[in-house]
């Protein structure tokens, strides 16, 4: 019954989310509400999001993805990208195109059966398996926590198959602690040229705390480490449930329930000089459940998904 009121309920939303552009806007007009990226690689300013599916029964969230939670670009195989369910399904990752066709089902093992229930997958990426690994490695955060009681959360690694087909695969563990408290994390970055990863937690009054992963390992337990906390212009949008750190590591999308936001910072090397930088508001489609953003490969375009099947994929290129 929860199935099939999770398609109810995105049949319904997706018949009414869908909102064409306003002719009635003017350039001008989108441009306050969406500055410029200035000195920045990638686009200078965004076009309006535009849903894949063409024709119009196509380009749809399919029931097997009912609470996608989760997007991820491959680095191996043109054109794929790589999701996920919420919690409550299947221990399972999958490869879809652009219009939501699943080209592949991994399923993966490696966690004891006992602790698949507790389990909350809330976010994907693509990156360096290891310092001087020339591999590309998915990377899975199970790091959900709605009431925060979790001492210990982690993210599974394995490296990305070398053909888009159905398999079995093994995961590595890569547990974690917070250094004050646990916390809610629904977002997962990779820094593309050291292969470092950070969490981006789910906070109910910013944009998140920034903390970053250094030092994960099998069978050891490591510390994160704050990197500082990001914040809306005017605190007008709270709660991020996704994000995409940009390949020159200059910029990071961050998806909420309502916005879609970039922050900037020409000149970025490290995180720690990013979550200092701009906070900017840049376009994104009315979803339901919005829970999954990804860069296309080359940065200059960012596809977005939310849960309930049903829904359509929207990408977003530059203007």
């Amino acid at each position: 019954m929860r199935r099939i009121a999770l398609v109810l309920a995105g049949v319904l939303l997706g018949a009414c989310t869908k909102k064409p552009p306003r002719p009635d806007i003017t350039d001008e007009a989108r441009d306050t509400r969406y500055p410029r990226a200035e000195g920045l690689p990638g686009c200078s300013l965004y076009g309006e999001p535009r849903d894949t599916g063409s024709p119009p029964n196509t380009g749809r969230v399919p029931l097997v993805l009912a609470e996608l939670s989760g997007l991820a670009a491959s680095q191996r195989h043109p054109g794929v990208f790589w999701t996920h369910n919420d919690s409550g399904n299947a221990f399972q990752l999958f490869a879809i195109d652009e219009l939501g066709t699943v080209l592949a089902t991994l399923t993966l093992t490696g966690v004891d059966a006992k602790e698949l229930p507790r389990m909350d997958l809330e976010d994907i990426t693509v990156g360096p398996c290891g310092p001087g690994d020339e591999r590309s490695c998915l990377y899975v955060a199970d790091t959900g926590d709605n009431f925060e009681r979790r001492e210990r959360v982690r993210v599974f690694r394995l490296p990305e198959p070398e053909a888009v087909a159905d398999a079995t695969l093994p995961v590595e563990v890569l547990p974690f602690t917070y250094p004050d408290r646990p916390h809610d994390a629904e977002s997962l970055i990779l820094e593309p040229r050291t292969g470092r990863l950070a969490v981006i937690t789910k906070k109910r009054d910013s944009l998140g705390e920034v903390f970053a992963l250094d030092g994960l390992a099998p069978d050891t337990v490591t510390k994160a480490t704050r990197l500082g906390e990001l914040r809306a212009p005017g605190d007008v949008d709270f709660r991020t449930t996704a994000a995409a750190l940009h390949e020159s590591g200059q910029r990071l999308l961050l998806r909420t329930y309502t916005r879609v936001w970039e922050v900037r910072r020409p000149g970025a090397t490290r995180l720690e000089e990013l979550v200092q930088g701009e906070v900017a508001e840049v376009p994104g489609p009315s979803q339901a459940q919005s829970e999954a953003i990804s860069w296309l490969p080359g940065g200059r375009a960012y596809l977005l998904g939310s849960e309930f099947a049903g829904q359509r994929l929207y990408r977003v290129d530059c203007r």
